[in-house]
C-alpha cells in the first residue's frame, strides 16, 4: 500500500463514517487507531494485509453512528453488511471491542450468542490499537489496563485478554 493508496481509502472510509452519521470525535479517533495500527501492521513479518487493517481499522467505529454499548461492533457490523464491505473487514469491526466477546459475554450483552474474539492477526491488530487510543491520544497497556479494571472491575475477563492481546501482537 503506498502513499496514494492510503490517502484513498482514508478518504473513502472516513466518508463512510460520516454518511453513516459518525461525529468527528468518532471519526477522529478512528483515524488516530488507522494510524496506531498501520505502524503496527508495518512492524511484522508475517503476510498481514496492511490495507485491510488500515481499512477495518478506519472503519472499526462505524456502529458508534446508532450505539455506545458494547453492542457498536455488533451493530458496525451489520452497518457494514449492509454497505456491502467485505467480510473480512465485517470481522474486524465485530471484534474490535476490548480484546473480543465470548458467546456467553455477547449473550450477556443482548447481542447473539456467538464468538466475538479476533482471531486473524489483522483483527488482533485493530483490536489492540483500539485499546491504546484514548480519544486520539496514545496511551499504554497499563492505562489501558486501569481504565477497563475502573469500567468493568479488576476481576473482569476482559481486564487479562487485553493484556494477553497485546503481549500477541506486539510481540
Amino acid at each position: 500500500m503506498d502513499a496514494g493508496d492510503k490517502k484513498k481509502i482514508r478518504r473513502e472510509c472516513v466518508a463512510l463514517l460520516r454518511a453513516a452519521g459518525c461525529d468527528e470525535a468518532v471519526v477522529k479517533h478512528c483515524v488516530a487507531v488507522a494510524e496506531l495500527a498501520l505502524e503496527v501492521a508495518r512492524r511484522h513479518n508475517r503476510g498481514v494485509d496492511k490495507r485491510l487493517v488500515f481499512e477495518g481499522a478506519l472503519l472499526h467505529d462505524l456502529g458508534r453512528a446508532r450505539s455506545h454499548g458494547v453492542e457498536h461492533g455488533f451493530v458496525g457490523g451489520e452497518m457494514a453488511k449492509e454497505l456491502g464491505l467485505e467480510e473480512r473487514v465485517v470481522r474486524i469491526i465485530q471484534r474490535h471491542v476490548g480484546a473480543g466477546l465470548t458467546a456467553a459475554e455477547a449473550e450477556r450483552a443482548g447481542l447473539p450468542a456467538e464468538d466475538f474474539m479476533p482471531e486473524t492477526t489483522e483483527e488482533k491488530i485493530v483490536a489492540d490499537a483500539d485499546n491504546l487510543i484514548d480519544g486520539v491520544r496514545r496511551t499504554s497497556v497499563e492505562e489501558a489496563v486501569e481504565e477497563f479494571k475502573r469500567k468493568l472491575g479488576a476481576g473482569h475477563p476482559t481486564v487479562k485478554r487485553v493484556v494477553k492481546l497485546h503481549e500477541e501482537v506486539q510481540g
